[in-house]
């Protein structure tokens, strides 16, 4: 089951031959009364949606800008439930699609129910669990389904090419094509074999197809995009809002487009 309003975004940057660019930031990392404009403001720059990142103490997925991020964010206070209870306060007014990032461990202690139930009533439409395993993604799958609330899969180039078929078949809302192999963070050049995992992906799913991870600049945006549907931009984003360089966040994700 996908989330209509997240298909739709996509769909419509699609259907104009353009590519569909997710910006990445960390949910805390300013404090989270700026979390609607920032939200508004990526989307008037040219974001199809944007993916938030919920802080985590070990997140296993995450280079060492992101990593500090959320070091940041925990020293702020930032919480699950507040990050969900900040969203919920101007749900009925935003209008781009907000994927969660987080790791399953706060979920759990959450309750994977009640993180469902209060992601919906916070207009979420689409989450990514890194550390979430095929094998045992049912821990959460059946709550989110039941809450029209997407579960975006992760694809990793070391995977055999079964499983990535398993992977891209099961996908909600998009695939999440992880470019690189290891965490993540700008890196100078994409391996050449990257291209054709890609086009490889796009032939096991109707979905569209990101690329993300070690995507910094607009060139790579453009020459990952070329085998795909568009890219998800984090790292450098999250170092631009940091220094508070807006501009400059705007200007790479419209030169990306």
């Amino acid at each position: 089951m996908s989330n209509l309003k997240l298909d739709q975004a996509l769909a419509e940057k699609l259907e104009n031959n353009k590519k569909v660019i997710v910006p990445y930031i960390m949910a805390g990392d300013k404090p989270l009364d700026q979390l609607e404009e920032q939200l508004e403001f990526l989307q008037q720059s040219g974001a199809a949606a944007v993916e938030l990142g919920i802080p985590f103490s070990d997140p296993v997925a995450d280079g060492p800008t992101i990593q500090d991020a959320g070091q940041r964010s925990l020293k702020n206070g930032t919480t699950l439930t507040t990050v969900l209870e900040t969203l919920k306060s101007f749900a009925d007014t935003r209008t781009v699609p907000v994927i969660l990032m987080t790791y399953l461990n706060p979920v759990f202690k959450y309750g994977t129910e009640k993180f469902a139930k209060d992601c919906a009533d916070a207009g979420v439409n689409g989450v990514i669990v890194p550390d979430l395993p095929l094998e045992e993604e049912g821990i959460i799958t059946d709550d989110l389904h039941q809450n029209n609330i997407s579960c975006i899969r992760l694809a990793a180039m070391t995977s055999p090419d079964d499983r990535l078929q398993k992977i891209a078949e099961r996908t909600e809302g998009f695939l999440y094509a992880v470019s690189v192999t290891g965490t993540t963070g700008a890196r100078r050049a994409h391996d050449n074999k990257v291209k054709g995992y890609l086009q490889k992906l796009k032939q096991y799913t109707d979905k569209p197809v990101l690329a993300g991870f070690g995507v910094s600049t607009s060139s790579q945006a453009h020459n990952l995009a070329d085998a795909c549907d568009g890219v998800i931009i984090g790292s450098t984003i999250v170092n631009f809002l940091h220094q508070n360089e807006t501009k400059n966040v705007q200007k790479l994700i419209q030169e990306s487009i």
